[in-house]
């Protein structure tokens, strides 16, 4: 699709309540019967929002998504509702009311500030990308709120509003872009727009070195459902320096105390996998204390401990065994606790999960379930054997286990 000019015609809206939900297997021959009434190029064009709003709907809901307009490249690099909304919750405590969002894509950031009662001024270079943003706050009833310009973001006054957010583009025609400054725009532009402007906030990558961070800056590490999303820089918020992990729905926060690493210690009855954005925010040690606990390896983001507590940074689990690397040994043993159910975890291990899941139990049929942990413990390639631990997971001993989830 090069023009949204087409679908936002009466004919083209049409057309796009006309394939909505439309099967991909029925593509076809939808396409043929609409084809005898429209243009081809139209119908096609319908199709291919039908598709893009089937996958957004993941990240914006279906409701919205099924009124919105979409890139492929939007959906792929847009941010998940959720997380828009959290930001934009942030935004309105610390006073905002209004925001230049510079970057904007198809304005699923804009989107979220407006709702928050945020006006917004949206920019993005590209033209097609600006129109689906501009008709995205239209579709939603937020055009009053949200004023869509196509520029150059380096071309933008943004002295005229309380905050700044900017989202650089981080992908290229070859994928993925790990170096900050090559960046759209480079990182070092991002961060100077965000050291002018009262308040900002700067999306990164969740990867991002601690020691590529501004020491006027707040970072923040965000997830959802337990998924990494995002990393944001925040200006003229919190406490310059300071780390914190978000976990949404929630949200529930973690502030960094600047603690040492824990000490290693043996494995104790307990080991906990903390959130991802705990580690990513190097918070580990923050989650440790909490549970009065230590690592089994150095390098290894497994928190053990010997009490089972509540904390909502991590996932516990009831360890039952704790082997040496050992590929027949693992399998007589789910063999002897009757494991039909097997949830592979690693960290510190080059073993595919699945690959040791087949070799394991090539034939699953026992009816109970484990999770095994492949992993290092001071500094010893390690299986450790257990089960979820908590209230939801029940009493868990040495003989049984019970449903895990997906393999990691």
């Amino acid at each position: 699709m090069t023009d949204l000019a087409p679908l936002l015609t009466p004919e083209g809206r049409a057309l796009l309540d006309a394939v909505r939900g439309t099967d991909p297997a029925d593509e076809l021959a939808v396409a043929t019967r609409l084809r005898r009434e429209h243009p081809a190029e139209l119908v096609s064009a319908a199709l291919g929002q039908a598709r893009l709003r089937q996958r957004a709907a993941v990240k914006f809901g279906a409701a919205d998504a099924g009124r919105m307009f979409f890139t492929p490249n939007g959906v792929e690099q847009s941010t998940r509702a959720s997380v828009a909304g959290y930001r934009a919750a942030r935004m309105k405590a610390l006073g905002v009311t209004s925001v230049a969002d510079l970057c904007c894509g198809i304005g699923g950031d804009a989107i979220a500030l407006a709702r928050a009662g945020i006006r917004v001024l949206a920019v993005d270079r590209d033209p097609l990308t600006a129109a689906v943003a501009r008709a995205n706050a239209d579709a939603l009833g937020l055009a009053d709120l949200v004023e869509v310009r196509e520029a150059d973001v380096t071309d933008v006054d943004t002295s005229g509003y309380d905050a700044v957010f900017v989202d650089p583009a981080r992908r290229g025609g070859r994928g993925r872009i790990f170096d900050p400054e090559a960046y759209s725009p480079p990182l070092s532009w991002a961060i100077g727009a965000a050291l002018a402007a009262p308040r900002a906030a700067l999306k990164i990558a969740p990867g991002v070195p601690h020691e590529a961070i501004p020491a006027a800056a707040e970072a923040e590490w965000i997830s959802d459902g337990g998924d990494v999303k995002e990393a944001v820089l925040w200006f003229g918020a919190g406490a310059p320096g300071a780390v914190r992990a978000t976990l949404l729905p929630g949200p529930r926060t973690l502030l960094g105390a600047g603690l040492p690493d824990p000490a290693v210690r043996l494995v104790g009855r307990y080991l906990y996998e903390p959130d991802g954005a705990v580690i990513r925010a190097h918070l580990v040690a923050d989650v440790a204390r909490e549970l009065d606990g230590g690592l089994i390896d150095e390098t290894i983001a497994y928190v053990t401990a010997d009490a089972l507590r509540a904390t909502p940074y991590a996932v516990a689990y009831e360890i039952t065994d704790q082997l040496p690397f050992n590929v027949k040994k693992l399998k007589a043993l789910l063999r002897e606790r009757e494991v039909g159910i097997l949830t592979v975890k690693k960290r510190g291990s080059a073993v595919e999960p699945e690959e040791l899941r087949r070799k394991v139990l090539p034939k699953p049929h026992g009816r109970n379930s484990a999770t095994v942990f492949l992993t290092r413990v001071a500094g010893a390639p390690t299986m450790l054997v257990g089960a979820p631990a908590g209230p939801a997971a029940g009493s868990v001993t040495a003989g049984a286990a019970v449903t895990a989830g997906g393999a990691s």
